[in-house]
Order: structure tokens, then sequence, then C-alpha cells
């Protein structure tokens, strides 16, 4: 049987069983673009509290600004990350019958924080049973040196993955998404990353505004040869309550088609090599804030079936 090399096939040759991702969404943590940094009102698309179960109770958007570890807002964080990690890992325990979990700080840019708060979370976050490492997600202009020096360290006796919202290649698209920074932003990060030997996951949107499928498949290449180890590939939906929101209702955003969607992302899964793992191939929402398209609503597993009948059909999997 040819199946694909997913991130579940890398972590259980890793671990030789099965590893959970368990995220968290703890409040405190913002994003350059938000705060207005760089940017202000966040990427056009974004609404946090869709990309996580836990954020949406818990964000406050307060950015963290005290070094000292008895600060309230910290104490907040370590207690939400322990409700977070011992309910979900509960859960998991049942119902996959997972024992190994890498915590994965998902909402917001989670190295956008004071060091000594970054550190004081994710030597909390591994000190619980069953913790084998950590997936980071954050931004490629808020890493610096010394977190990055730091996740080295630890990368030592844990499994400790950078996740990079990459996106797109083209500046022209950055700038109308409100991104903040440019194409090379993001390349440099990955390779500074990778120079100190780092596990990098590269994420890439399909159906960007302005952007046709070569450019989707242009954008994917490039994360490839920046030396991604893996990577999440996300259709374009329209949320409500975002600037994005606004363009769509205005008709100056038509959304990726289902169609459309499967056959760049079949063509993007052909360009890659085969080290890189895949660790996630669709993505949407099953509530009444989704706009557009509406098949971003489906049951996950409705749509991954689509996926596969795709790939079986170029003969990728049988």
């Amino acid at each position: 049987m040819k199946q694909l090399y997913t991130y579940g096939r890398y972590l259980r040759g890793r671990f030789h069983t099965k590893v959970s991702k368990l995220p968290l969404g703890l409040s405190g943590f913002t994003c350059p673009n938000i705060d207005g940094t760089v940017a202000k009102g966040g990427c056009t698309f974004c609404l946090n509290d869709s990309f996580s179960p836990n954020l949406a109770k818990n964000a406050d958007k307060t950015f963290l600004n005290l070094e000292s570890k008895c600060n309230p807002i910290l104490e907040k964080q370590l207690k939400e990350l322990e409700d977070q990690i011992l309910t979900t890992q509960k859960r998991m325990r049942s119902e996959w019958d997972t024992e190994k979990f890498l915590v994965y700080f998902q909402a917001f840019t989670n190295t956008y924080a004071p060091f000594e708060t970054i550190k004081t979370l994710y030597d909390k976050a591994l000190t619980y049973d069953g913790v084998v490492g950590l997936s980071i997600g954050t931004r490629s202009d808020s890493v610096t040196e010394e977190v990055l020096d730091y996740l080295v360290e630890l990368s030592k006796t844990k499994e400790i993955w950078i996740e990079y919202g990459i996106q797109s290649i083209y500046d022209e698209t950055l700038r109308r998404i409100n991104r903040g920074h440019d194409s090379l932003n993001v390349e440099n990060a990955i390779k500074r990353a990778k120079a100190k030997g780092l596990n990098v996951c590269g994420h890439l949107i399909f159906g960007l505004p302005g952007e046709d499928q070569e450019m989707m498949l242009s954008s994917a290449k490039a994360a490839y040869e920046w030396g991604i180890d893996s990577v999440k590939y996300h259709p374009l939906y329209v949320v409500k309550n975002t600037l994005l929101a606004n363009e769509y209702k205005s008709g100056e955003f038509e959304p990726i088609s289902k169609e459309d969607y499967i056959d760049t992302l079949v063509k993007a899964i052909h360009l890659k090599p085969n080290n890189i793992s895949i660790q996630r191939v669709t993505a949407g929402i099953d509530d009444d804030t989704l706009l557009a398209p509406a098949w971003c609503g489906l049951p996950k597993n409705e749509m991954l079936v689509y996926i596969n009948e795709a790939l079986i059909q170029e003969g990728m999997i049988y």
C-alpha cells in the first residue's frame, strides 16, 4: 500500500507509539500586527477563536509586558496551561488511546513575549506526564536568537518544533492580507532555525486574494526549498467579523472552490520532496461564524474522502 508521509507516521517512527498534538490557547498572547508594532487589526482573515476551542474562553489579548515570574498574567497562564493539558490528555487517552503528547502552543504568536515568560511556560509544559515535546506556533518576525538558542537546548532531550505561517511568497499578497512582514523575512527565519538544527513546520494558505494556482504552487515550491521538515496546507475561508468578511460581502474576494483547492493541493503534494511530512491537508469550521465557502463547513472526514479520491486517481496513494 502506498501512503503519504504524514506527521503521524513520522512521530510513530520516532517514538514507536501514537503521539498526539495537544493544542493550547492561553490568554495574554497577541501578535505584532494586532497590537500595532508592525500593523493594526491582524491578518484580514484572522479570527483566532476559530482555531482553538480553548482560546475563545481564555483570550484577553493582553500583551505580556512584565518580566517577573510572579506577575498575575503569567500566573493565570500557568493555571490555564495546567487545566488545558490535564483535561485534553484525559480526553485523548480515552478517545484515541494516546499516551504521549506534543504540547502545541497554537493561538496567536507564542514567542511574542518576554523571554522569562516564554521559558516559564515551555518548561512547565514539559513537566507533565507523557509530554515528549513542544510545537510552537509563531511568526517569522517574532523569534529572537535567545529564544532559538533556548529551543536548541530543549531539543537535545525533547521533540521541539517551530511552526511558521508562510502563507504566500508574494509580497503583494502579504500586504493585501495585512501580514506585516515580507516573504524574505519568512525565508530568513526558516533558514535561521534550520541552521541551528531545529524542526520547522511551514503553513501554506491556498485561495488567498488575487492568487492563481501558479502562484500557490510557487509558494509551496519555495517553502520546500527553504528546508521545512513538515507542512500544513490550509484553504482560505471567510469568518464573520474579519476584514476579509468585508471584502467578501462587497464582492472584492471570491473564495476558492472545493474542486480548485483539491486540485491545487494534489499538485502541491506531488511537488513535495518525500522527506517533508504532511501535518494537515485541509481546514474548516463547523459553526455559524463561517461565511464562505460552504464546503469549509463539511465534516473533516468527508473532505478527506474527496482528497483521498483525488490522490488515488493521480496514483499518489493506493
